[in-house]
């Protein structure tokens, strides 16, 4: 099985977790890397990999508080990498996207992500 992908937080990158183990997929916090490409291949090839035999269900979290213009580019990119997983019928993958109650630009990118995509995408709003 292939090796869990955990990358700790910074004030400019996410927590992401990726652990096919423990059926736990997580991308959380603020996305805003210099190298918005450099940091997120490891993210996609991880992806790539996990395409090769991916859970038969993958519950897959996203709960971003903010992110950048490239960063969008590639949480795109990572999100049709889990649409081809699921139109190809390697496993069933359900995407939830989080978003703050009062962040309405999180909201509509969770609704333009949902617009775009073939893929089971739930948009929960966070109450405090």
């Amino acid at each position: 099985m292939l090796e869990a992908l955990k990358i700790e937080p910074t004030h400019k990158t996410p927590k992401v977790y990726l652990d096919p183990k423990e059926n736990h997929f997580e991308v959380s916090g603020r996305s805003i890397p210099e190298d918005s490409v450099g940091f997120y291949k490891r993210i996609l090839d991880w992806i790539d990999e996990y395409a090769n035999q991916p859970n038969p269900e993958t519950e897959f979290k996203f709960e971003l508080e903010y992110f950048n213009t490239s960063s969008s580019k590639n949480i795109l990119e990572l999100l049709k990498k889990l649409e081809k997983i699921h139109l190809e019928g390697k496993g069933k993958i359900h995407i939830t996207w989080y978003y703050d109650e009062d962040d309405e630009d999180m909201e509509e990118t969770g609704e333009d992500y949902k617009a775009l995509l073939n893929v089971p995408l739930d948009l929960i709003m966070k109450v405090y």
